[in-house]
């Protein structure tokens, strides 16, 4: 595919002073180059002039990115992740396996895929490590889902929520299951948390609860807040499943909505990018809908547009969360020389 970066520039709107807003900004920046642009309320005259200035500052860089060429990039160079909201019975039998399906096939063709959710895929940890290319990370993976499930009960609520139930979700387990089935078969090669890059190939497990006690209460408000997590890692595309529907989309990168139920699917055509339920309607198979996915996950990364980029919808908000470094054994073995 023909790759369009999706993040050209970066921009900071604050009250700080200008010094501390522009150093704060560019330490965040991917490199020295990066076209960075910095506004300071006091400084630019008030809220109407500083959206002004906006305005013309992101009209100025995109008329930069624009302006440049479109770099060739194999499959192999694409990180891809995954994440189902409003689940419902049909979700962990249609959709959420067929995105396991691409993710196979991305990995084998030496892609980078994240799937996430910690809070979801408890039951289903030693399932998990049996996966782990080393016994340290399937120890890892274990106590990556303990430590999400110690967080819910000291909160005394979990993820499982009353759209699910009144989907046909009839317990933790079978949402974790059907949670579980996005991550395909692939042998999986470390974890990240939200802004660690995968360092290789492979498939990874974004571990999205927080370390530590809980302090900022339920780490995943918004199913926007654990896309912007995966684009943190370096996702340049998102997966969204969903069973009882919804209409999701990114500021940032390019979010592919596949719908698990039929009737949903139907109800919200113009909002879906693929309808997973003909698989329970007989019309196509896990493996055919798997395909459909991956095809349009190399479309819209060669510059097609998803259904919400098509729409306009943009949605971004962020969550107060603190993590420990990831240790040695969530990390791929390095390959001698």
């Amino acid at each position: 595919p023909q790759i369009v970066p999706m993040t050209s520039s970066l921009g900071a709107i604050g009250m700080r002073g200008p010094a501390s807003a522009i150093a704060l900004t560019r330490s965040t920046a991917a490199s020295p180059a990066a076209m960075v642009e910095t506004l300071v309320i006091q400084q630019t005259g008030g809220t109407a002039a500083t959206i002004a200035a906006g305005l013309e500052a992101v009209a100025r860089v995109k008329a930069i990115a624009d302006a440049g060429p479109r770099m060739p990039m194999a499959v192999s160079e694409l990180i891809v992740g995954t994440i189902c909201g409003g689940s419902d019975g049909t979700s962990g039998i249609t959709a959420n396996p067929a995105v396991g399906r691409a993710f196979d096939r991305f990995v084998a063709e030496g892609a980078t895929c994240i799937f996430e959710e910690t809070g979801e895929l408890v039951g289903c940890e030693a399932i998990m490590s049996d996966r782990a290319i080393t016994p340290e990370l399937g120890a890892e993976l274990i106590a990556s889902v303990e430590k999400a499930e110690r967080y819910y009960t000291i909160l005394g609520f979990g993820s499982f929520a009353p759209g699910n139930a009144e989907g046909g979700l009839t317990t933790q387990e079978e949402k974790s299951m059907g949670a579980y089935s996005k991550s395909g078969s692939s042998p999986i090669s470390g974890i990240v948390k939200p802004g660690d890059v995968p360092p290789s190939p492979g498939l990874y497990m974004l571990d999205v609860v927080p370390d530590g006690e809980p302090r900022f209460g339920f780490p995943n408000i918004s199913d926007n807040a654990e896309i912007v997590e995966l684009i943190a890692c370096g996702a340049h595309i998102n997966l969204f499943t969903t069973g009882r529907g919804s209409v999701v989309g990114s500021a940032i990168s390019p979010v592919i909505k596949i719908c698990a139920n039929p009737e949903t699917a139907r109800r919200l055509a113009e909002d879906m990018d693929i309808n997973a339920g003909r698989i329970l309607e007989g019309a196509a198979t896990i493996e055919e809908v798997g395909t459909e996915i991956y095809t349009r996950t190399l479309a819209v990364a060669a510059g097609e547009r998803s259904v919400s980029e098509a729409l306009g919808h943009q949605e971004f908000i962020l969550t107060y969360k603190s993590f420990d470094p990831v240790g040695p054994a969530c990390l791929p073995r390095r390959q001698a020389a």
